[in-house]
Formats: C-alpha cells, structure tokens, sequence
C-alpha cells in the first residue's frame, strides 16, 4: 500500500477487529481510538475482557527492517528488565500484515504522567534513563534514521518552504530566521563534536512515560533514533534556566548510577529543542493531505502559525547563544 492522502481510510473496525483475531486472538467487539496521529493506536478488548493494544503503522513511513530495528530494541529492554512496553510475540512475529497495513500487538499497561516537578520522580527517571542508554550503547541501528541537523533541521525546512506552506508574505522573514538559527545550531555542534550517537528512545516526554507506583512505563519507540544521549534528557526538563539546573542534577544523579554522561552534550540541548520545531511544522506539512491532521491541527499553515513560528524561533536564536546548562 502506498501512502495516499487518506492512508487509514481502509481501516474500518471490522478490519482492525479481523487483524487482531489474525494473530490468535478472540474479540469481544469493543475498541476505543487512543491518542496518536502518526500510526492509528487502538485499545481493544477481548472475550475474556482483557484489553490489548493494537498499532498500525502509517503506509509508506518505515520499512520492515526498521521496524524490525525497533522492536528488537524494545525486547532487548524487556529481557534486561527494563519497563518498556513492547510488542507482543507471536508465532516468534512482532511486526504482522492484514489487508494492506502492517501492525503489532502490545499489552495495555495503566499509568498516569509523571510528576516532572518531582524530584524524587528525576531521580528514578533518571536511572531507568540511564539502563536504557546502557542498552543502547551496545549496537547501532543499521536501517533507523540519526538525528541530526540533515534529518532534522534542513530537509523539513526544504520540504515546508518548496511546498508552499509559509504564506508568501512570511517566506522571506521565515527563511532567513530559519537559515539564521541553523548556522547558530552548526556552531552548537561544533562546540561538541566528540558526542556520541546511540540507540535512544529518541521522544522521551511526559506523554510516552506512563507512571504508576512502582515507577514508569516507557511507551511508544516509534521514533527510536541515532541520537546523543541528551535527546531523552532535554524533554524531561521544563521553566527557566534555575528550574532546568535542578531539574538536570535530580535526573543526572539517577542516570550516572547506571551510565556515563558526557557534559559536553549540554551544548546540544538548545540545538535540540530548535530542531525539533522545525522538525515539528515540518511533520505536520507531510501530513497535512491526511484528513486526520486538519482536524486535529487546525491552527497549522494561518498566518498566525507561521508568526508564532518564527517568533519561537528568533526566541531560540537568544537562547543558542547561551552558555549551556551546567551540571550541579
């Protein structure tokens, strides 16, 4: 199947339902959509009131084998213990096919947001943190994409300008903020360029950590990269630069229990923070034939998204030029 621009409109509740029994299992005919706009997430319940969670993967996004790279992650977490939620196996299969579009099962897991505020939640945080990058560290994805200033920066910056959605207006004024900014990002990465890419969670905030009592739950390795380290780091961290120094200490005490910190990679936090903005506006432009996506983001591609925008961005140009967060 080939991405289109209604990529899901054949995925009726009879299709999903039939997909789910495709693996084994018996369903009881109740389903609710879950908060996702990349892939289509579903909770469904089966016969014996046990609910499961079924995923299936935007057409045309991923290959197999860099699903397969994701999966294999998630279940090399799990076996060394770590609170990951993966994939269920089936028939020795995570990543399964019906009526066109590639799925995977997953087991329902509760919890709420974490307390980020907390730093007793930092803490622990950041010593799971620090076992995943463990893990993380000890290969490299052959068929997943590094995030970096190409991947992250130019290429969506390329694809919003050539598509048109800056109106013309503002094309000039975003252009030249956005050229601006990625030389200043360049600079960051020069400031830091023995940091070491690895195996990341790669969009480690609040909304993929589900919390319960006995800790966290990491979800949702969709996006699971090549990174620096400090990518699963700079989304757990919020407020000024006072709050972030501590919020970093708290988190960093957990996570050097279990890894190595390079502190050269604070460097990268604000370069980070800007690449994922104009990765963000370049996401939702690649997506905006999905009917899905007009509906949930409205406010993308007026006038006033486009200010905002580079109002943001000249924001970030200051804060690139900030000495970098200091370990406590």
């Amino acid at each position: 199947m080939t991405q289109g621009a209604a990529p899901y409109s054949a995925l009726t509740p009879e299709a999903l339902l039939d997909a789910v029994e495709a693996c084994g299992y018996r369903c009881d005919g109740r389903l609710l959509a879950l908060a996702s706009y990349e892939n289509r997430v579903y909770q469904v319940w089966l016969e014996d009131g046990t609910p499961i969670v079924a995923k299936f993967y935007r057409p045309g996004r991923w290959s197999d084998a860099a699903i397969g790279e994701e999966h294999a992650f998630a279940l090399e977490l799990v076996e060394r213990e770590l609170p990951v939620v993966a994939p269920l196996v089936i028939d020795g299969e995570t990543l399964h096919a019906h009526a066109g579009f590639r799925y995977a099962l997953y087991p329902k897991r509760p919890g709420r947001s974490p307390e980020l505020e907390d730093p007793e939640t930092l803490l622990q945080l950041g010593r799971f943190i620090g076992r995943i990058h463990a893990v993380g560290a000890l290969r490299s994805y052959e068929h997943r994409f590094t995030l970096d200033i190409e991947t992250y920066g130019r290429t969506p910056f390329r694809y919003v300008l050539e598509g048109g959605f800056v109106p013309h207006d503002l094309r000039e004024t975003y252009r030249s903020v956005v050229e601006d900014v990625l030389a200043r990002v360049e600079r960051c990465y020069g400031r830091a360029p023995a940091v070491r890419t690895i195996r990341v969670h790669g969009d480690c905030h609040a909304g993929n950590i589900l919390w319960t009592g006995e800790g966290p739950h990491f979800v949702d390795l969709d996006d699971t990269c090549m990174a620096p380290a400090v990518q699963d780091v700079w989304l757990c961290l919020s407020g000024d630069r006072a709050s972030m120094t501590v919020q970093l200490a708290d988190l960093m005490e957990g996570y050097r229990a279990f890894h190595d910190f390079d502190p050269a990679e604070l460097v990268l936090i604000e370069a980070l923070r800007t690449l994922r903005l104009i990765h963000y506006a370049g996401w939702l432009a690649r997506r905006w034939d999905d009917p899905a996506f007009p509906a949930s983001f409205p406010f993308f591609n007026t006038q006033r998204y486009w200010q905002d925008q580079i109002l943001a961005l000249r924001e970030q140009a200051a804060a690139l030029d900030e000495p970098p967060l200091e370990l406590m």
